[in-house]
């Protein structure tokens, strides 16, 4: 048995990374990759088709980031052409002609959705980043992704902060694209060395309106809201997600981390430690969809995702610990949630995952997603910069 929780920590990174680099990525790279007209697909079957279907502009920022992240962990595999192949897609087929994003696509420039979507938007804006740092940070990408803000900004902000859902608006407005948002700036922020000012006044602004409106003082974050930000009055107002719960804290010791924002890491706390108290299975030992505001169950499903934000989370966790019981104590959350993502890793096709696990603790039998490759490297990117 492996001696100490930090121990059992890297052991956990290590199998993780030989299960992404062996595996994985190989797959999304052979299969999951649309060579002959562009972009990337987005889900493959157990029996190892990819499905053409409409293209998320979310989903192709996320595999845009998934392979530039991959090249600078050490991947041998053809990274820059990934990252490449994607940014040319989203150049070329995703883009509206003032700057905004077009939420769904396909190849060949036809155009499914332009409307504006705030989550479509973060994860182009997070793509670029990515690419702008691991391709040699091009100024075009710069420039087109300051582009990309502008036009959120100029067509889409909301009076008290953050950004409407739609003009004229609709409701709710949520918290969920403002925390994607909320990463890109510091993704961007993070890259730049100079000329990093709008993204960092655009990452305060949504810094403050999470700490503000979207977290309550005992811990539990809400996803809806009405116009003025307060949460909606249906029980739409009421829900709570641990996985967003894990997100939004280690987001928060991030943004903590460069400027010394101490009420941020007050509410990262807060926000895992509620999570984990409330928001995962004791039996299953995972994190669940989504529990009501009086902290009972709502969904108890367990999605692939919110295991891997529960890795990021306690990784945060243990590097802000004031005591080596704290400390031990978050490491042993990391590999226990690492055991947790390998549960869905018994795909028929090798490198494949499932999405969700049920109550009775069987895996529901989807298609892998390209959109979780995202969420599973950037725990593995993580726990490598962080299991030091």
């Amino acid at each position: 048995m492996i001696a100490t929780a930090f121990d059992r920590a890297v052991d956990a990174r290590d199998r993780a990374t030989a299960w992404l680099f062996d595996d994985a990525l190989p797959l999304w790279d052979r299969v999951g990759t649309d060579r002959r007209d562009g972009g990337y697909f987005e889900t493959i079957s157990h029996d190892g088709r990819a499905s053409d279907a409409d293209r998320r502009t979310r989903v192709v920022g996320r595999q845009i980031f998934t392979f530039a992240t991959a090249g600078s962990l050490g991947w041998s595999g053809p990274a820059a052409e990934l990252v490449e192949h994607g940014v040319s897609y989203l150049l070329g087929n995703c883009l509206n002609a003032d700057g905004s994003v077009k939420s769904v696509t396909r190849p060949g420039g036809v155009t499914v959705d332009a409307r504006f979507d705030l989550y479509d938007h973060a994860f182009a804006l997070f793509g670029l980043a990515a690419a702008h740092a691991y391709l040699g940070k091009p100024a075009e990408l710069q420039q087109v992704a300051e582009r990309i803000l502008a036009s959120a900004q100029t067509g889409w902000r909301h009076p008290l902060g953050g950004f409407e859902e739609s003009v004229p608006r609709s409701l709710p407005l949520k918290a969920n694209p403002h925390m994607h948002m909320f990463e890109a700036c510091l993704a961007w922020e993070g890259t730049l060395t100079g000329g990093a000012d709008v993204w960092s006044r655009q990452a305060e602004q949504i810094g403050g309106l999470a700490l503000e409106h979207f977290i309550r003082s005992d811990g539990m974050l809400r996803e809806f809201f009405d116009g003025d930000w307060t949460p909606m009055s249906d029980d739409s107002g009421r829900i709570v997600e641990p996985g967003h719960q894990f997100e939004w804290a280690w987001l928060l010791w991030r943004w903590d981390a460069s400027r010394g924002v101490d009420v941020a890491r007050s509410a990262a706390s807060r926000l895992a430690s509620t999570a984990e108290e409330f928001g995962v299975d004791r039996q299953r030992d995972l994190a669940i969809m989504e529990i009501w505001d009086d902290r009972t169950v709502k969904d108890d499903r367990a999605r692939l995702w919110q295991q891997t934000e529960r890795i990021k989370c306690w990784l945060a966790m243990a590097e802000i610990a004031e005591d080596d019981a704290a400390r031990d104590d978050a490491y042993d959350r990391v590999a226990r949630s690492v055991a947790g993502v390998e549960r869905y890793l018994a795909y028929p096709v090798t490198g494949g995952a499932y999405e969700f696990i049920d109550r009775d603790n069987r895996v529901l039998a989807d298609d892998a997603r390209a959109s979780s490759m995202y969420h599973i490297i950037c725990a593995v990117a993580e726990m490598h910069r962080l299991l030091r």
